[in-house]
């Protein structure tokens, strides 16, 4: 049977659909499976004309990243068409023509992160920690303009270059979260004097220009493409092992 990632609520009266990922016992690190379901669960929402959709983790974690428990049994070619299926999905979200919500807590690394700057709205509870480690850590350039419209070029290519952890108040200082909330808070009140979440989603597709998907993609591409891709995936890997054994 396949591995559950997902769970689904949708609220067909106010047209909100909340996922949740549902692999706390590995941090709900992204998996094959996990990155298949969540692109399709975002393409359903297209059909199903929902008006919200909110990404939340279950367990301690919102999303830790990749999923490279099964390293050994990867190849530079499977791993790069990986990396190419996580940035689709990224796209996905951040081109949605519905508002789209991550509610972060604990730690948010990697594409995880990547997928929480590709939403709309970027909420916390508790103290998240983020961190975008695949450049400085294994080469991998993913989500750095998606990054930077948020933060700044400076900010991001600091936070990027070094691969080190930001801690909540330094996310909402520099924009990459919103607001902390509490289980209390209500995600489906209107926003005050600014256009509703469909309208918004259009202005901001009619916003961007119209290369810059493909040029994520390239770069990415072009990045993962490198010889020894899992080579310097694995000496990361043991970077981060040993430096927790310190």
């Amino acid at each position: 049977m396949p591995e559950a990632v997902l769970q689904i609520e949708t609220d067909a009266g106010r047209g909100v659909r909340r996922i949740l990922l549902d692999r706390p016992a590995c941090g709900n690190a992204l998996s094959a499976d996990l990155v298949a379901a969540l692109a399709q669960a975002v393409d359903a929402c297209v059909r199903d004309d929902v008006r919200s959709l909110v990404i939340e983790g279950a367990g301690r974690h919102f999303c830790t990243g990749m999923d490279l428990s099964a390293l050994d049994e990867e190849t530079d070619d499977s791993l790069l068409a990986r990396f190419v299926r996580i940035e689709l999905l990224l796209q996905a979200v951040h081109q949605a023509p519905f508002e789209t919500v991550a509610i972060a807590h604990g730690r948010v690394a990697g594409a995880g992160a990547d997928l929480f700057a590709a939403c709309r709205r970027r909420l916390m509870r508790g103290n998240a920690s983020f961190a975008f480690p695949g450049a400085a850590g294994f080469g991998l350039v993913l989500g750095t303009r998606r990054l930077a419209t948020l933060v700044g070029g400076d900010t991001a290519q600091a936070w990027i270059r070094s691969g080190r952890w930001i801690d909540a108040d330094e996310a909402l200082a520099c924009g990459l979260a919103q607001a902390r909330i509490d289980a209390a808070d209500n995600l489906d009140a209107p926003s005050v004097h600014t256009p509703d979440a469909r309208t918004q989603a259009l202005l901001d597709l009619a916003m961007q220009d119209p290369r810059a998907a493909d040029l994520d993609l390239a770069l990415l591409t072009r990045s993962a493409a490198r010889p020894g891709l899992k080579q310097r995936i694995q000496q990361y890997a043991a970077r981060v092992r040993a430096a927790r054994q310190q």
